[in-house]
């Protein structure tokens, strides 16, 4: 059945189906039969009852419409109900005729009186082959079926509410357990071995289960044009904080009360124009990313927010404002890096940019003024190659700016050239015995912060130079060369004691953190070696 919850009438009639069901396992008797009629007079009494009442409902939604003006939407949901009413009211038509052909053909009443037992109160056989009939599917309790469960189908479509089927075979319905009787369609279970007056009480338990789906239709399209009585029957404590951190030794304030709602409200609620969702307790979800502003002192900047929550009472538009004001506090961005006072110009300066306030939720995304920005593989991971004196990064997280952070940006530092021989340095004060180095090779060595700092951008090679043997002021040979190690045999074969070994570096080469070559300026670069 249509999920909500059931008044005390449909609690009732629900009962009586269970007393019903029990009769129908107990021996025939006639006690027994003027019990189903007790029944059966009880259904048919409540079942005019609630006609009348959804009578009241479909009048009130007509009433509500006139007043406020027969608005086109109010006049679509008015003829809703009136088909709603239609359609039930064909279905109990139905049901009323096929209650009378079946007090036709089981006799009629005792003294042709009304107010007294059916003649055949006890008829099994005669319910059976009118009911069910002699093949499958020729009884009149088939098509019974068919026309109780399109009215469930047609009100569904009216509405746009599913409603469950009433007339269900034994295996779909839940409220039937034995083995033996799940086998059964639905004309068999109600209809097949069962007396004339239970069968009576049978059609009226499905005319109260048409009803109290009517009676949930026409609720809901009530509650569309405020036609309902507004009854807050959700009741829930709450409580509202000053804050919810409080630091020791000073004051927690909150304010308790009750909260109400109505289960037959359907409210509109936005927000700042924009429409949220609402849930079927009447409550929407506000949920927004908080942007930033101008932050006070202490690093905060109030915020607002309107709300409007219009209810539909006595067909007009009634709308409670709600105001609601909330702190945002700049988030502390957190820098993690071998060096982050300053970034190296033309360098992969690696830096990882965290916000943990944001936690999970931290999804970065960097732009950059004065420098070109790589992504990282991992979260918050960012490569920066400056190109100005001055770097500005800028952080956002799923579009939301965050702040930014602002960096000075320091040349590369000059490596210094160095001569080795045999591995270690040549001391140009002392000089080298005679015939002088058998090899040199000179190295650019980095400095050690930077390299320390940016190791992938601080490969240096000495490219070309220059090699002379000098004796006095005349050059005797002459080598140049485009590695870092010069062969020198040829030179030791020539030199004597008093030469000297004169290298002027032309070109010294940088490889950078994407294995890209530059050319580094140094200038003139003049180193002597004496030949003792």
């Amino acid at each position: 059945m249509a999920g909500g919850k059931e008044t005390p009438r449909q609690k009732m009639i629900g009962m009586m189906y269970l007393v019903l069901t029990a009769l129908l396992a107990l021996q025939v008797s006639s006690a027994i039969m003027e019990k189903f009629k007790f029944l059966d007079d009880s259904l048919q009494f409540a079942n005019m009852n609630a006609n009348n009442g959804n009578i009241k409902i479909e009048k009130s939604i007509e009433k509500v419409v006139n007043e406020g003006g027969n608005k086109p939407n109010d006049v679509a949901v008015l003829q809703k109900a009136q088909l709603v009413r239609k359609e039930a009211s064909e279905i109990k038509e139905y049901l009323l005729k096929l209650r009378e052909e079946i007090i036709a053909v089981t006799g009629g009443y005792e003294d042709n009186d009304k107010t007294k037992m059916y003649k055949g109160a006890k008829e099994e056989t005669q319910i059976e082959v009118l009911m069910v009939g002699a093949k499958p599917g020729a009884g009149k309790g088939y098509k019974l079926k068919e026309e109780i469960n399109k009215f469930c189908e047609d009100i569904s479509k009216v509405t746009g509410k599913h409603y469950d089927h009433i007339a269900l075979d034994a295996k779909d319905d839940k409220r039937i357990s034995s083995p033996e009787q799940k086998k059964k369609d639905f004309a068999e279970l109600n209809f097949a071995q069962t007396p004339m007056v239970a069968a009576m009480a049978v059609i009226s338990n499905l005319e109260a289960e048409v009803l109290k789906h009517e009676t949930d239709a026409l609720a809901a399209l009530s509650a569309e044009v405020g036609a309902t009585e507004i009854k807050f029957d959700q009741i829930i404590p709450m409580y509202k904080a000053e804050s919810k951190v409080v630091a020791a030794g000073t004051k927690y304030t909150a304010e308790l009360f009750l909260g109400a709602s109505s289960s037959t409200l359907k409210p509109s609620i936005t927000v700042d124009g924009r429409s949220l969702q609402v849930d079927p307790q009447g409550k929407g979800k506000l949920e927004f990313t908080a942007s930033g502003g101008a932050y006070d002192k202490e690093g905060n900047v109030k915020k607002r927010w309107t709300g409007k929550i219009t209810i539909k009472n006595k067909g007009k538009d009634t709308t409670f404002v709600v105001d609601g004001e909330y702190v945002v506090a700049r988030p502390v961005i957190s820098v993690q890096s071998a060096s982050v006072s300053a970034l190296y110009k033309n360098c992969g300066n690696e830096l990882n940019i965290q916000v943990p306030a944001l936690g999970s939720t931290y999804n970065p995304n960097f732009t950059a003024s004065g420098a070109q920005v790589i992504r990282g593989a991992q979260k918050g991971f960012v490569t920066l190659v400056p190109t100005g004196a001055k770097v500005t990064v800028s952080v956002s997280s799923n579009g939301t700016p965050l702040g930014s952070q602002d960096f000075g940006v320091r040349l590369i530092p000059k490596p210094t050239i160095e001569a080795l021989s045999n591995g270690a340095p040549v001391n140009e004060k002392t000089g080298m015995a005679a015939p002088g180095p058998r090899s040199i090779t000179m190295k650019a060595v980095p400095d050690d912060g930077f390299k320390t700092f940016l190791p992938k951008d601080a490969r240096y090679r000495v490219a070309n130079w220059d090699c002379i043997l000098v004796r006095g002021k005349r050059p005797v040979a002459t080598q140049n060369v485009t590695s870092e190690t010069a062969n020198l045999s040829g030179f030791a074969a020539q030199a004597q004691p008093g030469d000297r070994i004169l290298i002027e570096v032309k070109k010294v080469t940088r490889t950078n953190f994407m294995n890209q070559t530059e050319d580094v300026s140094l200038g003139t670069i003049i180193k002597n070696i004496p030949i003792n």
